[in-house]
């Protein structure tokens, strides 16, 4: 008998970045915020897949200091073979120079089993700048330069001082839904790292969301025999607080 079901559950958000944003009934004050998320998609009958998607944050902001760590991971099966299985944790300090200037630093590891670049490591230290910040629009950007090690999928492994941009935007378009934009770039001379994560938020009710996100990371350099461009979608339901 043919079945297909369809699960996407829990998420706690308790963040900075995108997901920080999410409309919130009742918003605590203090200096602790933070996010976790879990989507599960999994159909069967022909054709048998799961897929999955978790996020989990933490920030901590008091006066001119803040710091947001994070972790996720998402991955794929067809017919119990793995097709799919990334992770990422993060770390980002900053410390205001004026009201709409900062320096910060940053740590960000990635791993994906199915990517020309298995694994890196990158640190970086850097300018940033809040062009905008309006109750609907927030906009910054920073600037900044570090060091990257990658291990690649063919065994060979590369390192070297990058460049960092990143760019990261909010547009609130009414008190129950809104949108997100973060953008990454570091780049080397061995490779070019792009990442960017576009995501639409609504609330359904009370403090719960309904969150659309679409993932873009991209390598310059892999490989022969890798994509440089992975791509993915999520959907997923949040719990704000």
């Amino acid at each position: 008998m043919l079945r297909k079901g369809l699960f996407v559950g829990v998420i706690l958000l308790i963040a900075t970045g995108a997901f920080a944003q999410l409309p919130s009934a009742a918003e605590e004050e203090g200096p602790w915020s933070g996010a976790a998320s879990l989507g599960y998609l999994s159909t069967s009958g022909n054709t048998e897949t799961t897929s999955y998607n978790t996020t989990f944050g933490v920030g901590y902001a008091k006066n001119d200091w803040k710091h947001a760590f994070n972790v996720s991971s998402n991955g794929a099966d067809a017919s119990e073979i793995s097709t799919a299985e990334a992770y990422q944790a993060g770390w980002k300090s900053e410390y205001s120079l004026t009201e709409n200037d900062f320096v910060f630093g940053t740590v960000d590891w990635r791993k994906d089993r199915f990517s020309g670049v298995d694994q890196q490591l990158t640190e970086a230290v850097g300018y940033g700048r809040r062009l905008i910040d309006t109750p609907k629009h927030l906009l910054s950007v920073g600037l900044g330069v570090g060091h990257r090690s990658a291990d690649l999928a063919d065994g060979t492994t590369e390192s070297g001082v990058i460049g960092r941009g990143n760019v990261n935007y909010s547009w609130t378009f009414s008190e129950t839904a809104g949108f997100d934009q973060n953008i990454i770039v570091e780049s080397g001379s061995d490779n070019t790292y792009i990442e960017s994560i576009s995501a639409v938020r609504a609330r359904l009710f009370g403090d719960f969301a309904l969150v659309l996100s679409y993932t873009i990371k991209q390598n310059s350099d892999v490989p022969v025999g890798s994509e440089k461009t992975d791509r993915l979608s999520a959907v997923s339901i949040a719990y704000a607080f």
